[in-house]
């Protein structure tokens, strides 16, 4: 697997320039990460559409559910640390009470925040933005899929929550494909477990398949890249065909990926399940290889808990 061509900042900050360009009445807010997010020259060109609201995060949800008010269509990024933790109050008050059409986009996904550290890596935004009753929550994989996501999102009504990593991801989807959101894909299919990802874990998730594939084992791998509302169907197929899920999420094994599949199967389709995920740890300084091996986040994990299973 390579990675891909075009960082993840620069396709949304492409879709920004582009839509305003065209005539959108979208507006982008930032809260004082406009470098972060190649969003400086948009700015420059397009000051009166472009608005750095400074470090005041919860602020920044405000103007956001201000502007969706009036017609416009308000997208914030900011971390994904400040986007949750910092101004929760405000996305439920604001965004989802109030059932405003605003966009969040939540850059520096878990382990990716790297050099920033603990205080700024979140493992747990995930879970925070799922409880909301009316939020569609979502994690792109990588570029193709962040750019027709964001196409989507011009056009879709309410708060969607989108969490993405900042620099390249690995390719995962040849360029033009298209994504329903709501539903899971199925990357590889397999009888003997099946491996369900999201976020920077669908790659580690497909090497783990490999892997298990030469010692005999064929797993399935699911993208699941829209953790609600989660393909419930999906997930309820492949435990009956399988008979074993391993969740493989860059966030904590409490109420994000590994606890809607289990909520799912419980229900559903009772069957053993392993968790690969942060478990009960904050951030740290570090490479995200480094990190990722620390929190047990590769596919040799995934492979560990698969093992388990059989």
């Amino acid at each position: 697997m390579t990675n891909d061509s075009i960082e993840m900042r620069k396709v949304y900050a492409g879709f920004v320039q582009q839509q305003i360009a065209a005539g959108s009445e979208i507006i982008a807010l930032e809260a004082d990460l406009m470098s972060s997010m190649a969003m400086d020259s948009v700015q420059r060109d397009y000051p009166q559409q472009v608005i750095n609201c400074g470090i005041m995060e919860a602020n920044v949800i405000g103007v956001a559910a201000g502007l969706s008010l009036t017609g416009r269509k308000p997208f914030v990024h900011t971390f994904t640390a400040f986007a949750s933790r910092r101004c929760f109050d405000q996305l439920f008050m604001s965004l989802d009470y109030q059932r405003n059409n605003v966009k969040v986009i939540a850059s520096d996904a878990g382990v990716t925040a790297c050099h920033n550290g603990g205080t700024h890596m979140s493992f747990e935004d995930m879970g925070i933005v799922r409880g909301l009753a009316n939020s569609v929550v979502l994690e792109v994989t990588d570029a193709t899929m962040f750019k027709d996501i964001l196409s989507q999102l011009i056009t879709l009504e309410g708060f969607y929550w989108v969490r993405t990593i900042r620099k390249q991801a690995v390719k995962i989807y040849e360029e033009g494909a298209t994504f329903t959101i709501g539903k899971g894909n199925v990357l590889r299919d397999g009888e003997d477990v099946t491996l369900i990802a999201n976020g920077i874990m669908v790659a580690e998730a497909l090497k783990a398949a490999d892997m298990l594939a030469v010692q005999g084992v064929k797993a399935a791998v699911i993208d699941m890249f829209t953790l609600k509302p989660i393909d419930r169907m999906l997930v309820k197929n492949y435990a009956e065909k399988t008979g074993r899920i391993v969740t493989c999420e860059n966030h904590s094994i409490h109420n994000g990926l590994g606890s809607a599949v289990a909520e799912v199967l419980v229900e559903t389709c009772p069957v053993p399940m392993r968790r690969v995920g942060v478990k009960e740890r904050y951030g740290q300084v570090g490479t995200q290889d480094y990190l990722q091996k620390e929190y047990g986040l590769t596919a040799d994990d995934i492979v560990k808990a698969a093992r388990e299973l059989l």
